[in-house]
């Protein structure tokens, strides 16, 4: 499953989805805002994303994971809109029958994720400033 998301995302609803009494292993990730990023500090994010162009390649990302890892169940939310600091920007949740998949399958999902899906990120800078990082 992949939801964009403008409101904040709560955890432990997307944790409390993935629980299933087969799984031996629950992994996630959790993207957080920071305060700061190479050197300059940051106020806050805005995310922009092509949502059905996103939708359909995470089910891309997600049929990929379904046949390399025995996985039970994945799950991804991503925010767009702006995120302040210390939310969550995106969180991703895998359940397996045996941790080592889960934490296969949550690493390749991030990483395919942030190489793959059209979201993009603006960063807001204290002194004023900002800029779209990898935005077309």
């Amino acid at each position: 499953m992949f939801l964009l998301s403008s409101q904040l995302i709560d955890a432990t609803h997307y944790r409390t989805r993935c629980q299933e009494h087969t799984a031996g292993g629950f992994v996630c990730f959790e993207g957080w805002v920071r305060n700061q990023n190479e050197g300059r500090e940051v106020k806050h994010l805005t995310f922009d994303a092509a949502g059905n162009l996103a939708e359909n390649e995470f089910s891309k990302i997600e049929s990929e994971i379904r046949t390399q890892f025995d996985i039970i169940e994945i799950i991804c939310v991503h925010r767009v809109g702006d995120v302040s600091l210390g939310e969550l920007a995106v969180w991703i949740g895998v359940t397996a029958v045996h941790r080592d998949a889960a934490f296969k399958a949550c690493r390749y999902a991030i990483d395919e994720l942030k190489e793959r899906l059209p979201i993009w990120k603006k960063e807001c800078y204290i002194d004023g400033d900002s800029g779209w990082i990898n935005h077309p």
